[in-house]
């Protein structure tokens, strides 16, 4: 985990970051649906389910961190969501991807400033890598250490959160970063 004054290290660095990060009720043209949008008419390929074993091979999986620990909260949300999809939900790897999707969908609501969604989706998280956790029996699952991901959400859930955060412009919010170990080769 690193501190806000440190720069994340991209997964995915030849994968470009889009423009603008997308926040439900702003402005920002939905990246779908509107012919403004950053992903409108992009060809997204097929998800690959995420494999434990091979976590790091998922280019989904690490466009989701990259996008994430960038202040992407809602193409972070998407994107593991998807992931969520091709996996049987109530899997290992389908309830951690869950709790992957809660925690960003916290980073959406302090865009959206609402306080009450953050710690709701946050709380949610933490309990779910709680679970995960106990389950695996292990440290690390898909690269990332449990510890870390439930200090993540606790911590999320108890910020204030109280300087607004306005326009679409991506803000890394939280105090913390998900950097995987090992570290993935660069793709």
């Amino acid at each position: 985990m690193l501190d806000l004054s440190k720069q994340a290290p991209r997964l995915l660095p030849s994968t470009e970051l889009p423009a603008y990060t997308f926040i439900p009720g702003s402005d920002a043209p939905h990246p779908y649906r509107d012919p403004r949008g950053h992903s409108y008419q992009k060809r997204h390929p097929p998800s690959r389910p995420l494999i434990p074993a091979s976590w790091a091979e998922n280019r989904n999986y690490l466009l989701a961190m990259d996008y994430f620990n960038y202040g992407y909260y809602w193409e972070s949300h998407e994107e593991w969501e998807r992931l969520w999809r091709v996996s049987t939900p109530d899997s290992l790897v389908g309830r951690f991807l869950k709790g992957l999707v809660k925690l960003a969908a916290a980073g959406v609501k302090v865009r959206e400033n609402s306080i009450h969604g953050v710690r709701r989706h946050s709380a949610s998280a933490g309990e779910i890598f709680a679970d995960v956790a106990a389950e695996v029996d292990a440290e690390f699952f898909c690269g990332l250490e449990f510890t870390v991901l439930q200090f993540a959400s606790d911590r999320a859930a108890q910020l204030g959160f109280r300087e607004k955060v306005v326009g679409s412009t991506p803000v890394r919010i939280f105090p913390f970063v998900l950097v995987p170990e090992p570290m993935p080769l660069a793709g």
